[in-house]
This record gives C-alpha cells, sequence and structure tokens, in this order.
C-alpha cells in the first residue's frame, strides 16, 4: 500500500499543481484547494489510465476520501 501512495502522490501533486500535498487516507476534498467535482473526475480518469484499470460513475461518487480511493484501486489491480 505505500507503493500506491507514492505513486498517488505525484498524481495528486500534478493534478492540484502542488509539491507539498501529502496523501493520508483521511485527506478529503475539502481538504486539497482546487478539489471539485470536476478535479474529482479528472483525478479519476488520470488513476485509470496511471493504474490501467476502470471504475464504475458509481464507485467515483461514493469516494469520501484517500483512503477509500486506495483501497478502491488495491482492489482493482
Amino acid at each position: 500500500m505505500t507503493d500506491l501512495y507514492a505513486r498517488l502522490t505525484g498524481i495528486f501533486q500534478d493534478a492540484f499543481d502542488d509539491d507539498t500535498l501529502v496523501l493520508t487516507p483521511e485527506l478529503t476534498a475539502q481538504d486539497v484547494d482546487g478539489w471539485d467535482s470536476i478535479a474529482h473526475i479528472r483525478l479519476a480518469l488520470t488513476v485509470e489510465k496511471a493504474f490501467g484499470i476502470k471504475f464504475s460513475a458509481g464507485e467515483v461518487g461514493k469516494l469520501k476520501n484517500v483512503g477509500e480511493f486506495a483501497s478502491l484501486i488495491q482492489s482493482k489491480v
């Protein structure tokens, strides 16, 4: 899971143009400037491409924090 967070950190830092962003399982959209519904979809698409997986709209819509996102990714790789 540590490798997963390392890969996700780079994706999030690029997406939000913030090299200081540190991911924790508890991190939510409210904690990150610019993380709105459009950014959420863009993140999901970028993660799909990076990991070679697919999410359903329902899966992405239910995510509450980075920990849930990481668990979802882990279940698909």
